[in-house]
């Protein structure tokens, strides 16, 4: 089947439907619907629309719906199928609550089919809050992932989007969050099309997504939502986009109250829309008729942006006959189904990357008689879940998750042991007034699984309510209060200890490093994530995920916060060796690497096959993640870097060929103006389960296959 965003004559089709509509409507009219509210004109049959709804990992803020692991725990999975059916079920969901919504006449916000998502910046900084929205720090990693969650979300259909994905925030934003309406990133020229803009790209020529979302900050000067770099010589110019620009919630506004760039509302909105935003999350764009009284907009421009936004929901089919549209029949009964819970259970699983194992796990289920549970994030219900989430019809908890798990075949026992981030539980009590009771878990249990990390409440978006501390961003590296205090208990009571860290981001965990026996990286698993971690413990699954982020020593090493050089950031420029490599991440079984080629000895203009042989010699069976680093052999070029990867299944004693392609870009380098180009000379190609590093090969036992190859001018 053809996709409607190959279908160019349909997409004319709606483009002139959408102009035709628009010319029927006053100049009044036409601003009013470039606001994020946009109002009902009855007597052109046109409804209220709210362009606003979420869908970073399930519909978000309008009730009941299924919470899929947080987006870095997707990124973690490394498995772009699994992407695009996670998004796919997203899209099932809005639909469904669209259609019973529209039955009611519910048009409120979070009830449209627009989604803003994916979350495509580059996680350079762990301390960054909004991190754990993205896919990691990795462009190509990012790329691959957004393409197919974009493709899930819009659907294949030849007429209509399933629903209409939204890549944001264009462009190079990472934080900080508490400065994040008046701060000015600072980018070079190959900084910006070697990290930050490479994923964008992909997702407006690969996936042709609907939408892209401006963001708050300003990029050399100029800000995001009204820069003539971005929105015109670069997106619709260089790369031909074709579809509406958003601006992020009341960022015009900054413009002149923060930025400066502008002396009030109405140069502000002038800016915005002349640079191509079409659409204001806010209402700020109402200036938009004193503008144009003063000659800074046409209404041609406003024609132009509202014949887009209206190109999108013809688009979606929100003016055709429900008949004709496959999505509308859709029913409320698919949200939250059992399949949905099945799919949310399998994303979670393979979310999970297993750090450290010492042949503590997986755990044998028939020699524990008592097992303790203890840790802020062991019952915590916001460390499922993350940020821009729904509301889930059931929660499980890691304690949850076990004591399902085990039933009445082991007693649990629990103990919060100490909050999140404060020094004690109890607003009379003293400091540490959960030590003695954890202590007295750990003198009772068999086994002692504690569970630490970080919540939405502690890494997330300036001004969400209940952010704790440093306005979402993390002041450090560290685990919060006194976590590593309780941790050292349960280490010290001299019982086998499992953490489990449930957190959006790279934790300094050096302690747990040295002294724990094993440790489980969970992020934000969903709602399911309680029973995937029980499975992964006892040893149902083995852990399969890979990290999509850095895991650092400490936070001293990092350049300054606000420093946007990639210089001696993420895994591609730093210098110094990772307490847990991007990409690193143990399982069950024992595959290798048994075998690998390269179809040439030649960089080519047609790129490069690998064959590779895989083989489990372990007795567990297990997923493995292949993956394809390249190395340009000059001085001054980055480290090796993730240019492909695949998931592969691999039953016990079983053996698997698979190939990965190269293609020439995976090549290509930015020069100093940000242009790219293969250069004459040797390149390494490093064939593994991990990155070729020697901390990766350290903790793995395994050193990937590398081969050298020549390119030609």
């Amino acid at each position: 089947m053809t996709s409607l965003t190959e279908n160019r004559d349909k997409i004319q089709t709606h483009k002139q439907k959408a102009g035709q509509l628009v010319a029927q409507m006053t100049l009044k009219e036409k601003i009013h619907q470039m606001v994020h509210a946009a109002p009902a004109i009855e007597r052109l049959d046109v409804k209220a629309y709210n362009w606003w709804n979420e869908g970073l990992h399930g519909v978000a803020r309008a009730g009941t719906a299924t919470i899929f692991p947080q987006a870095i725990g997707l990124a973690a999975t490394f498995d772009e199928d699994l992407l695009e059916e996670v998004a796919d079920a997203i899209a099932t969901e809005t639909r469904s609550k669209f259609n019973m919504q529209q039955r009611y006449g519910d048009t409120d916000i979070y009830k449209g089919l627009t989604l803003w998502a994916p979350n495509v910046n580059i996680f350079r900084d762990p301390r960054w809050g909004r991190g754990h929205e993205t896919y990691g720090e990795d462009p190509h990693l990012t790329a691959r992932l957004a393409v197919r969650f974009i493709n899930g979300l819009q659907g294949d259909d030849e007429n209509y989007l399933k629903t209409a994905a939204c890549a944001k925030h264009f462009a190079v934003h990472s934080g900080p969050e508490d400065i994040r309406h008046s701060f000015n990133a600072v980018v070079s020229d190959r900084d910006l099309h070697e990290t930050y803009l490479p994923a964008f790209k992909a997702c407006v020529q690969e996936a042709r997504v609907e939408a892209v979302m401006g963001a708050y900050n300003r990029t050399n000067d100029e800000p995001c939502c009204g820069s003539e770099l971005l929105l015109e010589q670069i997106l619709r110019g260089a790369w031909g986009f074709d579809g509406h620009v958003v601006s992020d919630c009341w960022a015009i506004r900054d413009f002149h109250l923060h930025h400066k760039v502008t002396a009030n509302e109405v140069e502000s909105v002038a800016l915005a829309v002349k640079h191509g935003c079409d659409l204001n999350c806010g209402s700020l764009f109402l200036f938009l008729e004193a503008a144009i009284e003063q000659g800074l907009v046409t209404e041609k421009q406003i024609d132009t942006a509202v014949t887009r936004l209206f190109t999108t929901r013809m688009k979606l089919g929100l003016f055709d006959d429900p008949a004709d549209v496959p999505f509308s029949s859709i029913g409320y009964t698919e949200t939250d189904s059992p399949a949905m819970k099945e799919l949310n259970l399998k994303a979670a699983r393979e979310s999970l990357v297993l750090l450290k194992n010492d042949g503590l796990l997986p755990l044998d289920k028939s020699k524990v008689r008592t097992v303790g549970v203890i840790g802020p994030n062991a019952n915590n219900r916001r460390a499922l879940v993350g940020n821009y989430e729904g509301t889930a019809s059931r929660y499980v908890t890691p304690l949850e998750g076990i004591q399902d798990y085990l039933g009445d075949d082991a007693r649990v026992l629990y103990s919060e042991g100490c909050h999140l981030f404060q020094d004690k539980v109890g607003g009379l009590a003293a400091a540490g007034d959960r030590s003695a009771e954890a202590r007295g878990v750990c003198a009772e249990s068999d086994v002692v699984i504690v569970c630490l990390g970080l919540d939405s409440g502690l890494e997330g978006e300036e001004g969400d309510m209940g952010n704790a501390f440093a306005s979402g961003d993390k002041p450090d590296l560290k685990l919060p209060g006194m976590q590593e205090e309780l941790l050292r208990i349960a280490h010290e009571s001299g019982k086998p200890v499992i953490l489990a860290l449930l957190s959006g981001s790279a934790l300094a965990v050096n302690y747990a490093d040295e002294h724990i026996p094993a440790v489980i990286q969970a992020w934000y698993p969903g709602a399911q994530g309680g029973r995937a971690l029980a499975e992964a413990i006892f040893g149902d699954i083995s852990p399969s995920g890979k990290l999509p982020v850095t895991f650092y020593r400490t936070s001293e090493e990092l350049p300054a916060f606000t420093d946007y050089s990639m210089k001696n950031r993420t895994y591609r420029y730093m210098s110094g060796e990772a307490l847990y490599p991007f990409g690193f991440g143990l399982t069950y079984g024992e595959v290798e690497i048994e075998a690998a080629a390269l179809d040439t000895d030649r960089v080519t203009q047609s790129g490069v096959a690998a064959s590779i042989r895989l083989v489990n010699r372990g007795d567990r069976a297990c997923r493995e993640i292949v993956q394809a680093y390249v190395k340009a052999d000059r001085a001054g070029t980055p480290n090796p870097q993730l240019k492909a990867f695949r998931s592969v299944e691999l039953e016990a004693g079983s053996s698997a060929e698979i190939e990965l392609i190269l293609p020439f870009e995976a090549f290509a380098l930015c020069g100093f103006d940000g242009s790219s180009s293969v250069e004459t000379g040797s390149y390494t190609v490093h064939i593994g389960t991990s990155q070729p590093d020697r901390r990766s090969a350290e903790l793995t036992g395994q050193t990937p296959k590398a081969f050298t190859l020549q390119a030609e001018a």
